[in-house]
């Protein structure tokens, strides 16, 4: 049996893929689905998200997006629920002069990786997005991302995992012992193997170099759709995504706060999302606040994540910082043994003094 400690996206993914497979698995978290996987907007946008160190975290991220549409019908399929899985592509748009230079010397760098990429004039851009300021003066459109919305894949790998009866235990692990797991309440569940999947939280349950980084997001809703596409955007430098959700939701995030564990939602945060998000759309602000919520992003020193074999009896599903909902499928793959050279950028023993 695998001991999943880790009840977000990437645990219950693993957990869900493991139990599809035959293998007998266990969940143990306090609070399934409620921490980053929660609070995150769920954009699969390799592309569009790309910067300049981190070539294999774009690697990663491709192979990953290329297993969505078959892991989000087979998740629809196996818990008879929606993830609202979305495949119309980013719109990364520039609000000044400064923010179109550095998006134009972006866009160059992506047509030197190979990137399918589109450059567009303002106009165009307010073509395709007809919400959009009258102020933004161009952008790129990254065609082949994706979204989706992690709490309904949250919600449908919870129903598909009590459809297959495995069972999710709601209590604290604090202790990782070889193939065992001990509990807050002192109880010991043993098992084959250990895959730690905790997040921001698995540094403080073996000694990792991972750490929580602050995001605060806010959710909008509106009568009638707002975007057709996920735009992205920096306004004076500060960079503002909108997601659209099928039911006329608008996600707006989100902050990075080097902050530790603190996850309160303050209003200086919540400030600037608004104010940032305003200068590319508008009408943002005439939307009803429907949710604001504060979540820690697990990352490591390189943002790569550590999936694989750390010792004997214990494997590592973590430190996915932004990308847990776009890894997710992937990561599974890999604690599976597939596609061994994208493995190997996961590796955690490129942090060897670790264990």
């Amino acid at each position: 049996m695998d001991l999943i400690v880790g009840g977000g996206v990437v645990g219950l993914s693993i957990a869900w893929r493991l139990a599809r497979a035959g293998q007998d698995v266990t969940v143990i978290d306090p609070a399934p689905a409620s921490g980053a996987s929660h609070a995150a907007a769920g954009m699969l946008a390799p592309v569009s998200e790309v910067a300049y160190t981190e070539e294999p975290l774009l690697r990663l991220g491709l192979a990953a997006l290329e297993r969505w549409p078959a892991f989000a019908a087979e998740l629809e399929a196996d818990s008879g629920l929606s993830v609202d899985y979305r495949a119309h592509g980013t719109l990364d748009v520039a609000f000044g002069a400064d923010d179109l230079a550095a998006l134009e010397e972006l866009a160059a760098f992506m047509d030197k990786l190979g990137l399918p990429v589109e450059q567009l004039t303002g106009r165009e851009c307010r073509r395709l997005e007809p919400m959009l300021s009258p102020s933004v003066r161009g952008g790129v459109l990254a065609g082949g991302d994706a979204w989706v919305d992690p709490r309904r894949v949250t919600a449908a790998l919870l129903a598909a995992l009590e459809t297959m009866r495995v069972p999710v235990v709601p209590r604290r692990a604090t202790d990782l012992l070889d193939g065992a797991v001990r509990l807050a309440d002192g109880e010991i569940l043993t098992g084959e193997r250990v895959v730690l999947a905790a997040g921001a939280w698995s540094g403080e349950l073996a000694d990792l170099p991972v750490r929580p980084v602050k995001g605060q997001i806010m959710r909008l809703r509106s009568p009638h759709p707002l975007l057709g596409r996920c735009v992205r955007g920096m306004v004076h430098g500060s960079p503002v995504y909108l997601v659209p959700r099928g039911d006329g939701e608008v996600v707006v995030g989100a902050t990075q706060e080097e902050l530790g564990f603190d996850t309160r939602v303050t209003a200086g945060g919540l400030y600037e999302l608004l104010r940032d998000a305003r200068e590319l759309v508008p009408g943002i602000t005439e939307l009803e606040l429907g949710d604001v919520v504060a979540g820690l992003r697990p990352c490591t020193p390189d943002n790569l994540p550590l999936v694989g074999a750390a010792r004997q009896g214990l494997a590592l599903a973590t430190g996915h910082h932004r990308g847990g909902v776009l890894l997710a499928p992937l990561t599974t793959a890999l604690l599976q043994g597939e596609e061994p050279e994208l493995a190997a950028l996961c590796s955690p023993q490129r942090f060897s003094t670790a264990f």
